[in-house]
């Protein structure tokens, strides 16, 4: 097996980390690798965020308080959660542009989406392990407007990374014969 093919095929997502530093200059170094990924006319349609040491509390207070009930408490599984995410390393916010044509908007998410697999894989060859996270508190206009996202911009993802404390087993993966349609006449 050749060296990709096994580093796509072990790669984890990971949710449990080591509270080691992880090097933000590297961490740059992995997004300039990552960002070959292939987009559309090289229009580039990411930006990003990354939230490290004491940076860290603004990303969790926005998700705190994207959490309030509408009396203002905020429940303890969301307090919890902010521990964890405290906990984390580092927290990297990829944030896209709106285009009102679908086809553009595709091409754009296709384009981020490639970029933050070329992440995630090159960050797995170096030891750095993440985890892509899409949750519902995203789309919520308190987090949002907290981090600084604009109207007209979409988060893809919020990865969260660090050196990996455990690794998952792999969990299988349907052979792709039974979702293949082959057209050949």
């Amino acid at each position: 097996m050749n060296p990709i093919d096994q580093l796509i095929m072990e790669r984890r997502s990971i949710k449990k980390f080591k509270p080691d530093t992880v090097d933000v200059e590297e961490i740059i170094d992995l997004l300039n690798i990552a960002k070959w990924a292939p987009n559309h006319k090289v229009n580039e349609p990411w930006r990003f965020q990354l939230y490290a040491g004491a940076g860290k509390e603004k990303f969790v207070q926005a998700f705190l308080d994207s959490m309030k009930t509408p009396d203002g408490d905020i429940p303890q599984k969301a307090l919890n959660k902010a521990q964890y995410f405290r906990d984390i390393p580092l927290h990297l916010v990829a944030i896209m542009p709106v285009d009102p044509r679908q086809r553009r908007f595709d091409e754009d998410y296709g384009a981020l989406s490639s970029m933050l697999q070329n992440f995630q894989l090159a960050a797995w060859q170096r030891g750095i392990g993440m985890i892509w996270r899409s949750n519902d508190w995203i789309y919520n206009p308190v987090f949002r407007e907290a981090i600084g996202v604009e109207p007209g911009e979409k988060i893809v993802a919020t990865m969260m990374m660090g050196y990996p404390a455990h690794v998952p087993e792999k969990q299988a993966r349907t052979d792709i014969r039974e979702k293949l349609e082959i057209i050949d006449q």
